[in-house]
C-alpha cells in the first residue's frame, strides 16, 4: 500500500550558515558597534545578547532575515523572553523546533480523518505516517495539509508505492 510520512525537519546546515552570516553582519554594521551584541549557538539553542533590549530585538531581526534568505521557515524558531543578564546585558534564547509534537500530530490525524478520504494516519514518534490504497488520495492529503495553517512547518517524504 502506498504511504508517506509527514515530518517537520530543519536543515541544520542552512541554520548554521544563516547564523554565521548574521554574526558577520552584526560585527560590521554601524548601529551594532560598541553594543556588545553577539549571536552564538549553544546547547539551549541560539543565544542573542546585547546591552539593550532593543538591540537584542534588532539582532533577532537580522537573524530572521538571514533565515528567510536561506529558505529556513521562521516557524522553526521559538524565541523566548528577553531577560536581563549580568553587567547590564540582555539575553534572549531562540530555540529551534524540530519534529511534530503530540498535539500537532493529533491535529494532523484529525484533519486527515475528517477529510473523508480513504486513508489512515498514524503517529510514529515525531512523524505522522499516512497510508492508503490510492496514490491520488495521498496526494489529496498533501494538498489538504498544505492548505491548512499549522504552527509548524511540514515536509512530506518517504513516499512509497
Amino acid at each position: 500500500m502506498p504511504s508517506f510520512d509527514v515530518v517537520s525537519k530543519v536543515n541544520s546546515m542552512e541554520v548554521e550558515n544563516a547564523l554565521q552570516q548574521s554574526q558577520r553582519e552584526i560585527a560590521t554594521r554601524f548601529d551594532f558597534r560598541d553594543t556588545g551584541t553577539t549571536i552564538e549557538r549553544n546547547a539551549e539553542g541560539i543565544v542573542v545578547t546585547a546591552n539593550a533590549e532593543s538591540r537584542v530585538e534588532a539582532a533577532l531581526d537580522v537573524l530572521k532575515g538571514k533565515m528567510v534568505r536561506r529558505n529556513v521557515s521562521l516557524k522553526h524558531l521559538d524565541p523566548q523572553k528577553v531577560i536581563p543578564g549580568g553587567k547590564g546585558m540582555f539575553r534572549q534564547v531562540v530555540k529551534i523546533k524540530e519534529g511534530i509534537d503530540r498535539d500537532n500530530a493529533r491535529t494532523i490525524v484529525d484533519l486527515v480523518k475528517n477529510s473523508k478520504l480513504k486513508v489512515q494516519a498514524a503517529i510514529h514518534e515525531d512523524a505522522v505516517r499516512v497510508t492508503g490504497k490510492n496514490r491520488d488520495d495521498l496526494q489529496a492529503v498533501i494538498q489538504l495539509l498544505r492548505g491548512t495553517e499549522l504552527p509548524i512547518e511540514l515536509q512530506y517524504n518517504n513516499f512509497r508505492e
